[in-house]
């Protein structure tokens, strides 16, 4: 391995691609090869997100979120906050989170948090977690 890494969007998986029309969320960390940093990119069309579903926190892995374009509102524990461009929300590992984007544009963040060997069992869900204004889920 040299001393960087160069990874282009098409380069980073998709973990949207398995729900279209939900926008993007490219994990570069693998691809890029980071040894203590997780990155990912997110792109979400508007009515897009975690309103009407689940949360998810984790066991010791604190996120930064940072909010390039768009309106985004998050869900953190029982409070409801909306953010925009230019803004970094940090959530502790143990909070229950979620994001939604209200509309009416794209919004566009990346996320950030430390490496871990295993994010999937790491992290914990919780259903109906941000039930949806009109009781249906996204």
């Amino acid at each position: 391995m040299s001393g960087y890494s160069i990874v282009t969007r098409d380069d980073a998986p998709d973990f949207m691609a398995q729900y279209p029309g939900y926008g993007e969320m490219r994990f570069f960390t693998e691809p890029a090869e980071m040894e203590q940093v997780a990155f990912t990119w997110r792109q979400m069309p508007a009515g897009t997100g975690g309103k009407g579903s689940y949360g998810h926190r984790h066991t010791d892995q604190e996120e930064i979120y940072f909010v390039i374009s768009g309106r985004l509102q998050f869900k953190l524990g029982d409070d409801v906050v909306e953010v925009g461009p230019h803004t970094a929300v940090r959530v502790a590992a143990d909070t229950y989170r979620s994001v939604h984007n209200e509309g009416p544009e794209d919004a566009e963040l990346v996320i950030c948090s430390v490496k871990v060997d295993d994010a999937e069992a790491q992290t914990e869900m919780t259903p109906d977690f941000w039930p949806s204004d009109s009781g249906e889920h996204l």
